[in-house]
C-alpha cells in the first residue's frame, strides 16, 4: 500500500557476481512503477512498468547507471492470484543470455521488448554494503520512493548464489498448479534474507538465519490472503463508469467526484458466502451494494437499471432493487460509520438469495435474486463517498476489526457469519464453490 515498505541497512560486503530474488505478489495497480526489490540506489530494481511489462535492473559496482536490464514483452495485468517471480544472475557464465534468467511461476522467461546482458564476470552493487528495500525503491539514504501496490509473500534474497525457481516453488501433483515451497538447504550469504511476513508484530524478521532483519514503514498489515489461498478484492480492470479510486490491497473504494463501481475477482454460481463492508463519507445516499451478473457490461449500463443486479441502496430509507426496479424500500439506511454484512445462499430460492445486515442485525432477510442471476460476483457502485470491504482479512482499510465473529473458518470478520457461509478466496470456493 502507499507509502508502505520495508528496509534494512546491509553492511555485509560479498563477492556480487551471482544472486537470487524470489518473491510472490498479488499487484493491485497495473498501471504504476511501483518496486517489488530495490538494492541501493540504482543496483538492483525489480518492477512492473506503467503498461505491466516486467523490468529487471542492475547497476554496475560504483555506477549509478543501469548496464544490465530485462524488460518483458508480455504484461502481467491479472489481479485475481498471486505471481511468483524469481531472477537469478550469475555473471561468471560463458553464454551471455544464460547471465540473467527470470522465471515467472516456474516457468522462464524467454522473450523480451529489451535484453540487455552483462559482461562476462561484471560485479554488481548488489551485494555491497547499504539499504535494501522490499516493496519500494532504495535511495541509499534511508528514504524510499515508487511504493508497490499489492501483496507480497515470501521475499527471499539470495546473496552469492544464483538458484533456480524450484528452490521455493513446486508444481502440484494434482492440479498442476505452481504453488509456494519452503527453501531448505539454502546459504543465504552475507545480505542474504527471508521474509515470511509470519509475525504480525515483527514483520521485518529475518528467517534466513544471517540476522538481517527489516524495519517497516508506513501502515505496512499483515494479510491472511497468500499464495497458498487467494482472497477476493476489487477488480481495478472490471469497473462501472469511471475508473474509481481504488486503494488498501483494492480493498478501499473512494469516489469524490460522483459516481463510479467495481466488482470482485471472484463470482460464484453454488454455494454460501458472506463479505463486510464499513460505509463512510458526507453523501451517504448513494451507495449501492450487492451482486451482478457477470456476464453484464459494467462499463456501458447504470446498475440501477441493469439486468441480473440485485442491490440494497442506500437511499429513500433504504431499498432494494433487482434488475433495475425498486421492489421494496424502508428497511433502514446506514450512516457514516456503519458495517455492512452481505450473505448470499445460492442454493436458496429459485435463483439464490441475498440478506443485508447492518452492524451485525439482519435488515433484509433471504431477498430473491434476479432470474438471471447464474453466475453472480459482488458489486459496488459509490458516489462522494467511501467504501472499506473485508473479504475475510481482518481488515477495514489499515483498521484492524474490533473483534473477530464467530464461524469465519479461518477468516475474521467483525460479526458473525451466518451458519454455513464462507469468505470468498480459493480454498473455499474449490471446496464449496
Amino acid at each position: 500500500m502507499a507509502n508502505s515498505y520495508l528496509e534494512a541497512n546491509m553492511t555485509g560486503n560479498t563477492a556480487s557476481t551471482k544472486m537470487t530474488f524470489s518473491c510472490w505478489i498479488k499487484i493491485n495497480k497495473v498501471d504504476e512503477d511501483g518496486r517489488i526489490f530495490g538494492a541501493q540506489a540504482n543496483a538492483c530494481h525489480a518492477y512492473f512498468n506503467g503498461d505491466g511489462r516486467l523490468n529487471i535492473d542492475f547497476a554496475a559496482k560504483d555506477s549509478s547507471s543501469v548496464s544490465a536490464k530485462l524488460l518483458t514483452n508480455r504484461k502481467f495485468r491479472d489481479p485475481n492470484a498471486f505471481y511468483h517471480i524469481v531472477f537469478a544472475l550469475d555473471t561468471t557464465l560463458g553464454t551471455a543470455d544464460d547471465r540473467i534468467k527470470l522465471w515467472v511461476n516456474g516457468v522462464q522467461e524467454t522473450a523480451f521488448d529489451t535484453r540487455t546482458n552483462p559482461g562476462q564476470n561484471d560485479t554488481y552493487a548488489y551485494g555491497q554494503s547499504g539499504y535494501y528495500n522490499v516493496g519500494a525503491r532504495s535511495n541509499n539514504t534511508g528514504s524510499a520512493g515508487h511504493y508497490f501496490e499489492g501483496y507480497i509473500s515470501h521475499a527471499a534474497y539470495v546473496d552469492g548464489s544464483a538458484l533456480a525457481p524450484t528452490v521455493f516453488g513446486q508444481t502440484d501433483s494434482t492440479s498442476g498448479i505452481w504453488k509456494f515451497k519452503s527453501p531448505t538447504g539454502v546459504t543465504w550469504g552475507d545480505n542474504g534474507f527471508h521474509l515470511k511476513f509470519e509475525n504480525s508484530g515483527n514483520l521485518g524478521l529475518d528467517s534466513s538465519g544471517e540476522g538481517n532483519n527489516f524495519t517497516t514503514n508506513g501502515n505496512l498489515k499483515q494479510a491472511i490472503d497468500n499464495p497458498s489461498n487467494s482472497y477476493a478484492t476489487i477488480n481495478p480492470l472490471d469497473y462501472w463508469y469511471r475508473n474509481p479510486v481504488l486503494s488498501i490491497g483494492n480493498t478501499k473504494i473512494v469516489d469524490t467526484t460522483g459516481w463510479s463501481g467495481a466488482r470482485s475477482t471472484f463470482g460464484f454460481s453454488t454455494g454460501k458466502w458472506y463479505w463486510e463492508i464499513k460505509l463512510s463519507g458526507s453523501s451517504m445516499d448513494n451507495h449501492i451494494h450487492g451482486v451482478q451478473l457477470v456476464d453484464v457490461n459494467t462499463r456501458t449500463q447504470d446498475p440501477q437499471q441493469i439486468t441480473g443486479t440485485t442491490v440494497f441502496y442506500n437511499h429513500d430509507g433504504g431499498e432494494m432493487r433487482t434488475d433495475g426496479t425498486q421492489t421494496t424500500a424502508d428497511y433502514g439506511t446506514f450512516s457514516s460509520g456503519d458495517i455492512m454484512g452481505v450473505a448470499v445462499d445460492m442454493t436458496a430460492g429459485s435463483y439464490g438469495q441475498i440478506t443485508i445486515y447492518k452492524n451485525g442485525s439482519a435488515i433484509v432477510s433471504n431477498f430473491n435474486l434476479s432470474s438471471s442471476s447464474t453466475t453472480v460476483m459482488p458489486f459496488s457502485a459509490v458516489g462522494n463517498c467511501t467504501t472499506e470491504y473485508n473479504f475475510g482479512n481482518g481488515l477495514f482499510g489499515t483498521t484492524a476489526i474490533t473483534s473477530a465473529g464467530s464461524n469465519g473458518n479461518g477468516s475474521l470478520f467483525e460479526y458473525d457469519v451466518p451458519s454455513g457461509h464462507y469468505a470468498l478466496n480459493t480454498k473455499n470456493l474449490n471446496t464449496y464453490g
